[in-house]
């Protein structure tokens, strides 16, 4: 993933904000990751996307506070071939690399 200094979207104070979500459930194989490349690509979010050999899936998602909140809120619905039982946010606290678009890494 590449990350860099370039613009991101952000509250208003230049830093955006940047959450690390880990999302349990039927996850895996069923298209999540990229239906949620798709929806992080609409709301202006960016990042990346990765399954976890524990069947879950990871995203780092940055951007406003405001568009995180309805990244959020669609990963925790998913989607109707997925299954979500569970997710936890974690906030990652600035300095943090600026990424440049959304995109799904391989799984780790």
């Amino acid at each position: 993933m590449r990350a860099d200094m370039g613009t991101a979207p952000d509250d208003g104070d230049g830093v955006p904000a940047t959450r690390l979500v880990r999302v349990r459930g039927r996850v895996q194989g069923s298209g999540y990751r990229e239906a949620c490349v798709h929806r992080a690509r609409a709301l202006g979010v960016t990042g990346w996307v990765r399954n976890r050999m524990d069947a879950s899936v990871e995203a780092m998602l940055q951007g406003a506070p405001r568009q995180l909140a309805q990244m959020c809120a669609w990963l925790d619905e998913g989607m109707p071939a997925a299954l979500v039982e569970g997710m936890e946010v974690v906030e990652v606290p600035a300095p943090f690399p600026r990424f440049e678009g959304f995109e799904r890494l391989p799984t780790v």
